[in-house]
């Protein structure tokens, strides 16, 4: 692991983080947001380890915007990032009321103090099912439930889900934590605590380097594969750099097997969900949360 690149890029998403978050208001358009923090990223010296997502109320994670994208912030937004440097990635996340309500910062401080709890629990040698115990407890002491079937994930070079996922309930899961790089990310909600499918997102991920039928869609493969490797990547992305004509490319590549489109992830009672989210890295005899 490069402890130097790994630190970088938790500063990196820190640093945008803290700065977006003061300028997100009601109204604004998603699109603008989701560009805003992904310039400034670059900008710092970065790369988006994936599109933002900015998902709202019962939307638990992964809405992208389009580039055409009308949506605009209201409600819970959770505002999930992610930064790379040469594949080390920081995931960060944090949640917003933008509607001034009572509840909504109820279930916000909720993930919250799960979030802080769980890296309490966070040490070399500790139980993955205590860690997911004092998220499932600290949500409930407000009121709320966990998202039962969201979790968060181990993090390896350019693999953002490396296997071990990071409950947010006891599991019974006894592995203890190892050295290496952990995403947390407790999600509250006042719903009944899971998620389902709904539709798809526009945020993709390569699967298979298989050639396509068409120059057009074999050119845009060739990119994602030396731009973004095994990284997410959105057709926002793609329009900016091809234009209009990847729209009709990327579907091609999704029918060809090329490509996986994530579905945005819906609470399943159209329950509210808030989430907050840090960046761990496990030493022998340390823990470093990078994205503080």
């Amino acid at each position: 692991m490069d402890k130097q690149k790994i630190l970088r890029a938790g500063k990196i998403a820190s640093q945008v983080r803290d700065s977006i978050r003061n300028e997100i208001k009601s109204g604004m358009l998603l699109v603008e947001i989701a560009d805003a923090i992904e310039e400034k990223i670059i900008e710092l010296g970065g790369k988006p380890a994936f599109p933002t997502c900015l998902s709202i109320d019962d939307a638990a994670a992964h809405y992208i915007p389009y580039h055409d994208d009308k949506s605009v912030a209201r409600g819970i937004l959770k505002v999930d990032m992610g930064v790379h440097v040469d594949g080390w990635i920081a995931d960060t996340a944090f949640s917003l009321d933008l509607e001034n309500d009572e509840e909504n910062k109820k279930i916000i401080l909720a993930s919250e103090k799960a979030l802080d709890a769980a890296i309490k629990n966070f040490k070399k040698g500790g139980k993955i099912r205590n860690v997911g115990s004092s998220v499932k407890n600290e949500i409930e002491k407000f009121g709320f439930s966990p998202i039962v079937n969201l979790s968060g994930h181990s993090i390896e070079n350019y693999d953002l889900h490396a296997g071990i996922s990071i409950p947010n309930f006891d599991n019974s899961d006894e592995t203890e934590i190892k050295e290496g790089l952990y995403a947390i990310e407790p999600f509250a909600t006042n719903g009944v605590g899971r998620v389902k499918d709904g539709k798809p997102s526009a945020t993709y991920i390569l699967q298979s380097e298989k050639n396509p039928r068409s120059s057009e869609a074999r050119e845009i493969l060739k990119f994602i594969v030396e731009e973004y490797k095994t990284l997410p990547f959105c057709s926002r992305w793609l329009v900016k750099k091809f234009g209009l004509k990847s729209l009709i490319s990327i579907k091609q590549l999704e029918e060809n097997g090329n490509v996986y489109n994530y579905p945005v992830l819906m609470e399943s009672s159209g329950g509210k969900v808030a989430q907050t989210e840090h960046t761990i890295l496990v030493e022998k005899n340390n823990v470093i949360v990078t994205t503080k």
